[in-house]
């Protein structure tokens, strides 16, 4: 058996809290009895012998956006919180009552759920001590960063994306340089029977990778950049932009939690590493050969700045900026 270590970048799931959304739903449900015991206080809703708490609603309401501000707002997404937990409850005694849960399948799924909570649990517990940026870092990056604030703009992009652009990638080169339209780039790849795919879009600099940004932003209206990404490539042309800058007030919000979530996980990954190093992990059968074999580079795809992003992938910044529009 072959001993090894590694360190993968861990999943992060922040939850906020609404603090004043239980208060606001023992108002909703009205005054107790003097002689109820303050547990009963505390119950939503029965649904047959089981009871619905105001703690679960919170906890449905810490991963819900809601106006905190708002008290019909907390209230109106505490009542389909309600109504959720009810028809949940619905399912989960149908279920029971079938033993759905003993059934090999749900156990599993139930242990990693059980599993995905602890490490979750831990991980917030250790990123909760993480020190928020300081008004200096926030002023700091804000000016490091002119091409997403000062003088951020918002592009008309046309991008081609060439698999196997090897062969062509000097040409690809030199047609931006002398700053060819996308038809003569078309017209090129066509004729030496080159595979490609085109689009077009608008993005807002936020919405460009950061490693992408300076150059993107380095260029005019109508120049052209090549990306190369392994045997594969991108052009991108910036048919026409505009200036949108945004001021450093408006911005330092969502640098702020910018900042604030890199830190944590620079934290995450820093302790995984510590974990990793004070435990032995051994690799058994196929996957010790894996783990023993040198990394093998996965093919990438060519890099897109047209494609709409994956929700996952969403840059914190971009969610900071675009609530300032």
């Amino acid at each position: 058996m072959n001993t090894i270590r590694h360190t993968p970048a861990p999943s992060r799931h922040l939850l906020s809290a609404l603090c004043a959304a239980s208060l606001l739903l023992l108002a909703a449900c009205g005054k107790a009895d003097e002689g109820a015991s303050a547990q009963a206080s505390q119950v939503a809703a029965k649904v047959g012998s089981n009871e619905i708490s105001v703690h679960q609603i919170n906890q449905v309401l810490s991963r819900t956006p809601v106006n905190a501000n708002s008290k019909e707002a907390v209230q109106a997404a505490s009542r389909q919180a309600l109504e959720r937990l009810i028809d949940q409850q619905l399912a989960v005694d149908q279920a029971t009552e079938q033993k759905l849960h003993r059934s090999p399948d749900v156990v599993a799924q139930l242990e990693a759920a059980r599993r995905e909570v602890l490490a979750r649990a831990y991980l917030q517990q250790v990123t909760s001590a993480a020190p928020k940026p300081t008004p200096e870092e926030i002023r700091k990056y804000y000016q490091d960063n002119p091409a997403l604030f000062s003088e951020r703009r918002v592009f008309n992009l046309q991008e081609l994306r060439i698999s196997n652009a090897t062969p062509v990638m000097d040409t690809l080169q030199t047609m931006a340089k002398e700053g060819r339209r996308m038809e003569d780039v078309v017209a090129m790849l066509r004729e030496r029977g080159v595979a490609f795919t085109g689009g077009s879009a608008t993005r807002s600099a936020e919405q460009v990778p950061l490693d992408l940004l300076p150059r993107l932003h380095a260029l005019q209206d109508g120049q052209s950049l090549v990306v190369p990404v392994g045997d594969n490539a991108t052009v991108i042309r910036v048919v026409a932009s505009r200036s949108m800058p945004v001021g450093e007030d408006q911005a330092s919000a969502g640098i702020a939690q910018y900042l604030g979530n890199r830190t944590a996980v620079e934290v995450m990954n820093n302790e995984i590493k510590r974990l990793r190093a004070a435990t032995t992990v051994t690799y058994v059968g196929e996957f010790e050969q894996a783990a023993a074999a040198p990394g093998e580079t996965a093919a990438t795809a060519p890099a897109s700045v047209t494609e709409d992003p994956k929700k996952e992938e969403s840059n914190v910044l971009e969610r900071g900026i675009q609530g300032l529009k």
